[in-house]
């Protein structure tokens, strides 16, 4: 007898970066797993160090981190935890970002410039992952950059659900902060009931970043109330200002949805001043308290990294999960 039969055995494993423990403790409970228990710490000189005090050997990992300030500190975390489980004999790495760094740095503006974003998959392909999964990426381009499988998650129902619950009675309309997000506004609209859009026409400088000049509302927006969507908020200059113009243009309020509450200084201070009646993020980034605010509503989007992790696991449909659109 040439060969030997036996039964493959699946077994899941969840780890977590340091940068976000509550959501990856939350995402443990909905999958019923415990957090692979690890060994971390930071040397004097700044270098990390992770060791994980379990057998890997032939397992189903799944490594979770959000990409918080220190970034490039969490993105190496990240980095050494997937190297250690491919020197450990993981049989398969699946990288979870809720929050893809680098991926304003899609493409090249001006000669000379990098493109980040296909070089942070570079560093994970590199490094031993064998799939990305990842929520709102800034561009759905940034899926080419893995040479791999890419599961893009959506937190759309998310923030389109809290929105139909609390406001679906009222006259809205879908505001897109600029031009290149015409597209996501009007998934928006057509979750929301086929409402009307609008966007705003902005210019911004390349050459100098989180600055934006609001300029016209395009589309009809006056006496309603304007839901004013995107995938991130980092300063809050660009929001705040599309919310003043919606405002100007005779808007009867306006709510603010995005995915990404990066929160930079001074977002804080600019979104608890400004007039919107309400600012939803989610919890794909850590909110400390010190960033809380009036009007703040955070959503979890744990169930939904743990549905599409429980689907990756059992080799199912993630797209499945988003109607076929993911």
């Amino acid at each position: 007898m040439s060969q030997k039969s036996g039964t493959p055995k699946k077994n899941l494993m969840l780890f977590s970066g340091r940068a976000h423990k509550d959501l990856a403790d939350e995402v443990a409970k909905y999958l019923d797993v415990s957090i692979t228990p690890q060994t971390a710490h930071t040397f004097a000189n700044g270098e990390l160090f992770v060791r994980f005090e379990e057998s890997v050997r032939g397992c189903d990992a799944f490594v979770i981190q959000s990409h918080t300030t220190p970034i490039n500190e969490f993105v190496m975390e990240q980095l050494i935890m997937v190297d250690a489980l491919k020197r450990a004999s993981a049989k398969r790495i699946t990288v979870v970002m809720p929050f893809y760094p680098y991926a304003r740095q899609d493409k090249k503006h001006k000669g000379r410039e990098p493109i980040s974003a296909r070089l942070i998959a570079d560093m994970f392909k590199t490094a031993g992952a064998d799939r990305i999964m990842t929520v709102d990426l800034h561009t759905a381009q940034i899926q080419g950059f893995f040479d791999g499988p890419v599961d893009h998650l959506m937190a759309q129902n998310v923030l389109a659900e809290h929105i139909k619950k609390t406001y679906g009675g009222s006259d809205i309309a879908v505001v897109s902060p600029d031009s290149g997000r015409v597209r996501l506004a009007e998934k928006w609209a057509q979750q929301l009931g086929d409402r009307p859009i609008a966007f705003i026409h902005k210019t911004r400088d390349p050459d100098k970043p989180n600055q934006a000049v609001a300029n016209r509302v395009v589309g009809q927006v006056s006496g309603k109330l304007c839901v004013l969507v995107d995938d991130m908020i980092d300063t809050g200059g660009t929001i705040v200002k599309a919310t003043d113009a919606l405002l100007a243009e005779g808007a009867a309020d306006v709510v603010i949805a995005t995915t990404h509450g990066i929160l930079s200084d001074p977002a804080t201070e600019r979104l608890s001043n400004c007039k919107a009646r309400e600012v939803i993020v989610t919890n794909s980034l850590p909110i400390p308290p010190e960033k809380h605010f009036p009007g703040l509503t955070v959503l979890s989007i744990a169930p939904m990294l743990a549905e599409a992790i429980q689907q990756v696991f059992e080799d199912g449909s993630v797209t499945s999960l988003f109607d076929g659109a993911a």
